[in-house]
């Protein structure tokens, strides 16, 4: 490494002694900084118009190269919006995943970052990027962007040596309130039930007495249920994505692969269903083991009028009115069937384990920080629990 003066030769004048000029002098910045990058063995440059500049750049990239942090000053000029394009493409996401991180980086990422040099970015620019979407975005959906998003975008650029370090440091994010649920009373639910269309009533049922999702609802197979065992059980899931047809995925996650207890009324719903709408296997694609994606005839449960897949653009006009008719909140959705199905379980004294089951959740945790206020008297157990060990007479012992 060596800082050169391109407005002098290193000749000097035989008479004089000064050094001699080049015929550049005066022309352009005068200081270059030479290096060998130690990841490619070529040669690296930079120019700088001030000496005091060109000596931190030299001290920098020899402390860099030193410590094994060098980061190619090249890199960083690819911009957000370039690298963001780059690093989504590699990653290993479902295909209704990929879409959902393509729409975060398109609609909330580019339109305040994009232009910027992925290099030039620091913590300020984070922090006027929060201030931006708070104002668009729910805290809870912003924290959600910014640690499933963001964050992983930069440490992926300081992996790829594009960056020497993240400027997501030091980040607060508008406080979350704790989640509050409209879980829908039994008659609420029942007059759902009739507001929809016979054909697909079920889904009621089926989601607030089993708690699934709809993609596992809409993916339902004949063949899944089992009404002398009373289970029917899940295999996998209806995905959409843009442009392409409904196809057969896995399950949202490992244990969302689950059989569940047949409840009697969701039992008679199901068994009514097939009697009454009897329907031929449709073809589609499977890709429940993506290595050995296939096509074959399922015989969906559910299904539209002429016999195709449940399209999601087709369910919210199904949906909505069936909502408004049933006196629920506008919004209110499949996930919030599948909310009234855990605070039955919670309230019925089902422990945390049995609902982090039946819901297919992947650990309890994740069930505990979803219905952490719903399990009921929780203060007045553990009052009761260290009343029985330690005595409620309410005199303090003394010491001996």
């Amino acid at each position: 490494m060596a800082v050169d003066d391109l407005w002098y030769l290193r000749k000097r004048d035989a008479e004089t002694g000064e050094r001699l000029r080049a015929k550049r002098h005066g022309r352009g910045k005068r200081w270059r900084v030479r290096w060998v990058d130690p990841d490619t063995g070529q040669d690296r440059t930079e120019l700088f118009e001030r000496r005091a500049d060109a000596d931190r750049h030299d001290a920098n990239m020899h402390a860099d190269i030193s410590r094994g942090q060098y980061v190619d000053p090249r890199a960083g000029r690819l911009t957000f919006q370039e690298y963001a394009d780059q690093w989504r493409q590699t990653l290993l996401h479902r295909p209704s995943t990929a879409e959902r991180t393509e729409r975060v980086i398109r609609r909330h990422l580019v339109p305040v970052l994009g232009g910027l040099p992925i290099a030039q970015i620091r913590s300020s620019h984070i922090r006027g990027w929060v201030k931006d979407r708070a104002t668009k975005l729910a805290p809870s959906t912003l924290t959600v962007v910014y640690f499933g998003t963001l964050v992983p975008l930069f440490n992926a650029a300081v992996a790829d040596k594009r960056i020497g370090t993240s400027p997501c440091v030091g980040i607060r994010l508008p406080e979350i309130e704790d989640a509050q649920y409209y879980i829908a009373r039994p008659e609420e639910v029942h007059a759902l039930h009739n507001a929809l269309p016979e054909r697909y009533r079920p889904i009621v049922y089926l989601a607030a007495g089993c708690g699934w999702r709809g993609g596992e609802i809409f993916g339902l197979e004949r063949d899944a249920i089992d009404f002398d065992a009373m289970e029917v059980e899940v295999r996998h899931q209806l995905t959409v994505v843009s442009g392409r047809t409904p196809y057969l995925a896995p399950p949202k996650t490992k244990t969302s692969r689950r059989a569940n207890e047949l409840p009697t009324l969701v039992a008679n719903s199901l068994r009514g269903h097939l009697e009454t709408f009897r329907t031929l296997p449709e073809e589609i694609d499977d890709e429940t083991d993506p290595r050995r994606p296939i096509r074959r005839p399922a015989n969906l449960v559910f299904t539209r009028g002429d016999g195709r897949p449940i399209h999601r653009a087709d369910w919210s006009y199904i949906w909505r009115p069936a909502v408004k008719a049933a006196g629920l909140p506008e919004g209110f959705g499949l996930r919030d069937l599948r909310h009234y199905f855990a605070t039955v379980l919670i309230f019925g004294g089902a422990n945390v384990k049995t609902v982090q089951l039946a819901m297919g959740h992947t650990t309890p945790t994740v069930t505990l920080n979803t219905y952490v206020g719903y399990w009921p008297d929780a203060v007045d157990q553990t009052r009761t629990l260290v009343d029985s060990a330690l005595g409620c007479t309410g005199v303090v012992p003394t010491g001996t």
